[in-house]
């Protein structure tokens, strides 16, 4: 008798965060903390709907006349309006194509096999380290992958000569991808100047630059987080960026993003957008639109956006009370300035570092969950429990 269908396949490898969401719910302890889920949550530990986007979703859903679809590419306005948001006036809108996705990960993908189809097996430079999902996703596109240094454990600081260097090696024509901003899953970012000087080195080296901007508006800024990444994309010939909404409209389930190119002339845009909507025909044929809706009637209405900016805001400046406040008690526990690096750091993330023991003794013997490479979601941490998650770090690097 043969073989079931799917008898042979082999076991996934665990996601690591899936995984530890898994043991979180299980757990039983009242006192546990989940500071490892990429999630915006508010004082109260939930992950709420923005106002101006229950606002913008209200009158959608009241003035909406049909559910037909939008076609591959997606809503022209809503392109539009990403492309603007992210890129600002920093280049010419004839050279820019943009289409709308599932979430910022579906853009990510259709970029990768964009990429793929210009220069097929070229390879992508990563940072070490860079999210979990860019490695598995480049290589699932048909794209090889290299790293580049990036970012030092011990100071929590970027490396930024040895970063340079590492570019420097890059053959030309090879895809270097950058974090625009709140790099995930450090949280240690490139100031403008730093910027400047790898925009620089691309152009020399005639590298293309691919952006993953996921996290506009919870770094320093919403247009001071872009900075970095207009520079570049006005010293550059081209770049591609992958733009997500979760996080700045907190539309996680949603799943509304856009992928966008920089081409070197608008013949070459009209070429990319083309391509792009070939590849989404073949993947998932048409985006979901609800969510990009609800985030255009959020840009399109002045009130409604001037709203969401000053929500945003207020998370922003939240997380980074979290950090000055983690710090400053860790400072005190510790009597030292190692752990002052997590005030500097911008966005959700930062890598604590700790081991992968004092991880594992922080769940068994405190309820504190974070990722293996202790990676932890300052938006995660209660306001009210910084206090013991600094000191029980404390203990783990005295007894793990």
């Amino acid at each position: 008798m043969a073989d079931s269908v799917f008898s042979n396949l082999p076991a996934p490898k665990p996601d690591a965060i899936l995984a530890l969401m898994g043991k979180f719910r299980a757990d039983e302890r009242a006192e546990k903390i989940d500071l490892g889920v990429g999630v915006y949550r508010d004082a109260e530990g939930a992950t709420p709907v923005m106002s101006s986007v229950k606002a913008a979703q209200e009158k959608l859903v009241s003035e909406e006349v049909t559910k037909t679809y939008v076609g591959p590419t997606g809503d022209k306005e809503f392109n539009a309006l990403l492309a603007e948001l992210a890129l600002g006036e920093s280049v010419e809108k004839e050279r820019v194509a943009s289409m709308q996705t599932p979430g910022g990960s579906g853009a990510l993908r259709v970029l990768f096999e964009l990429v793929n189809e210009a220069r097929p097996g070229a390879t992508v430079w990563v940072s070490n380290p860079t999210w979990a999902n860019h490695i598995p996703m480049l290589k699932a596109s048909g794209l090889s992958t290299q790293a580049y240094s990036y970012f030092d454990a011990t100071s929590g600081d970027v490396r930024f000569d040895d970063m340079l260097a590492s570019l420097n090696e890059c053959p030309q024509g090879d895809v270097v991808l950058l974090h625009a901003c709140c790099h995930n899953p450090t949280g240690a970012n490139l100031d403008l100047d730093q910027w400047s000087q790898v925009g620089k080195l691309l152009v020399e080296r005639g590298l293309l630059p691919f952006f993953d901007m996921a996290y506009q508006g919870f770094g320093d800024g919403f247009d001071e987080d872009a900075k970095g990444m207009r520079l570049v994309a006005s010293m550059v010939p081209e770049c591609v960026i992958a733009l997500s909404c979760s996080k700045n409209f907190a539309v996680y389930r949603d799943r509304v993003g856009a992928a966008v190119v920089v081409a070197a002339n608008s013949e070459e845009a009209t070429l990319a957008m083309g391509q792009m909507g070939s590849i989404a025909r073949r993947s998932y044929s048409m985006p979901p639109n609800h969510g990009a809706a609800i985030v255009k009637g959020v840009l399109q209405d002045p009130s409604l956006k001037a709203d969401w900016i000053e929500e945003l805001e207020s998370m922003r400046l939240n997380m980074l009370n979290l950090r000055t406040s983690l710090a400053n008690e860790l400072r005190r526990l510790s009597n030292s300035d190692r752990f002052d690096f997590l005030a500097k750091h911008r966005g959700m993330f930062s890598r604590v570092g700790l081991t992968t023991e004092q991880v594992d003794w922080l769940r068994e013997n405190r309820a504190i969950y974070m990722v293996g490479d202790s990676r932890i979601n300052i938006a995660g941490l209660p306001a009210d429990k910084i206090e013991y998650v600094a000191s029980a770090i404390i203990d783990a690097l005295a007894n793990a």
